[in-house]
């Protein structure tokens, strides 16, 4: 059987084009809690930190909160994942409601302290249930986020035989961040009911963020795949990182 070489390019731009929107969604990710605190400190801003993320909507950066988070969501639902019988697996189906999540937390804001400085977006009124539909978006979206990095990207992998794994390998920081989103969202009313410390919100809420774009980022491919990095992460022994031999 004859394989055409323009199959073959195709067949490649299109995995480097997946390589390429998952890191995108990994550093929107990690990038929104650097860019809100980051910005904070700058008294140009005139936004002192906020106690979550959330909090950013009623401030001078609301911008970078919704708009990261609409970037995310877009990303996630053009994204074109695979498909499976297992919803707990259907990384299409995932993508899409976890994209869907994330632009209706960026739409339909937390209640503030004082109420009358709540606008929504789309939704102009100002009951308290719809802030709760705001926390119900951001739950859906992060339970899904560490769906995916525990059920769906270790797919690859899980059939992989070839011996030694090392402990770096890619399933492992899958599990790893995904637990850790899990860990860490629940955190959030725990912290708040028992008080623990200042911004114990927006710290929870930001290493929930640097798992999830840790676990696009490794995905991604971001650190590249030759040599020792190919080898414990992807069990790959590449001379060089595949994405630049196919762009020279």
């Amino acid at each position: 059987m004859k394989i055409d070489n323009k199959e073959i390019q195709i067949e490649s731009y299109d995995i480097f084009t997946y390589r390429r929107i998952r890191r995108a969604i990994g550093y929107l990710g990690i990038s929104q809690p650097i860019l809100l605190l980051g910005f904070s400190l700058i008294p140009f801003f005139q936004t002192p930190v906020q106690p979550s993320i959330s909090d950013y909507y009623y401030t001078n950066l609301r911008e970078i909160f919704t708009g990261t988070l609409c970037a995310v969501g877009l990303f996630l639902i053009r994204y074109k994942g695979h498909g499976n019988v297992s919803f707990w697996k259907n990384d299409n189906l995932l993508t899409n409601i976890s994209g869907i999540m994330a632009i209706g937390v960026a739409l339909i804001p937390m209640n503030p302290d004082n109420f009358e400085i709540k606008i929504y977006t789309l939704v102009p009124y100002t009951e308290k249930w719809l802030g709760w539909i705001h926390y119900g978006f951001a739950a859906i979206f992060f339970l899904i986020l560490a769906l995916l990095a525990i059920n769906v990207f270790t797919i690859g992998q899980e059939k992989e035989t070839r011996d030694p794994k090392s402990i770096l390998n890619e399933n492992n920081i899958y599990r790893f961040c995904g637990y850790s989103i899990l860990i860490f969202i629940s955190m959030v009313p725990i912290s708040e009911q028992l008080k623990l410390f200042p911004y114990s919100t927006l710290l929870f809420e930001s290493l929930s963020l640097f798992a999830f774009g840790t676990a696009w980022l490794i995905k991604g491919r971001a650190l590249g795949d030759k040599g020792i990095i190919g080898k414990k992460l992807y069990q790959e022994s590449n001379a060089v990182d595949t994405e630049k031999v196919f762009e020279e």
